[in-house]
């Protein structure tokens, strides 16, 4: 019974996801060819909002629903760190025409190939988690 609110956060997501059409395959096509605002405009809203509510939650001294102070940790600057694992993200975003997110929507469509799609991203997560202490950081 708790998590019944997860679930229908996952449901409004994925409706969501849906009529702003961010599942497309065609949308995401039109953004890595530079043919359309579409999804610049959709991530662009994403990234300014994340930055109004991280302002807001700084400012205001925010605390989690547990009374807990919420703290952001700096992170390293190192530009090989974001800069491979940005191009193997858009490479593999590009590849498939889909995000991480999307997934379980498509997956929700009845688009079944998408499961190969999400066993090749959980087997690189986990890959990624057997050499990470052996990679750059």
């Amino acid at each position: 019974m708790k998590t019944i609110k997860y679930i229908f956060a996952g449901i409004l997501f994925g409706i969501i996801m849906t009529k702003a059409e961010v599942i497309s395959w065609y949308r995401i096509q039109e953004m890595f060819r530079f043919q359309s605002f579409h999804m610049y405009g959709i991530i662009g809203s994403a990234v300014a909002l994340g930055m109004l509510a991280t302002f807001l939650i700084k400012k205001l001294r925010l605390r989690s629903i547990q009374g807990q102070p919420i703290a952001f940790n700096d992170k390293k600057k190192s530009i090989p760190r974001y800069l491979i694992g940005g191009v193997l993200f858009g490479l593999g975003w590009a590849m498939t025409g889909a995000c991480p997110g999307p997934l379980y929507v498509l997956i929700g469509h009845g688009f079944g190939v998408i499961l190969v799609v999400l066993a090749s991203a959980l087997l690189g997560t986990y890959v990624y988690g057997l050499f990470r202490n052996k990679l750059p950081h």
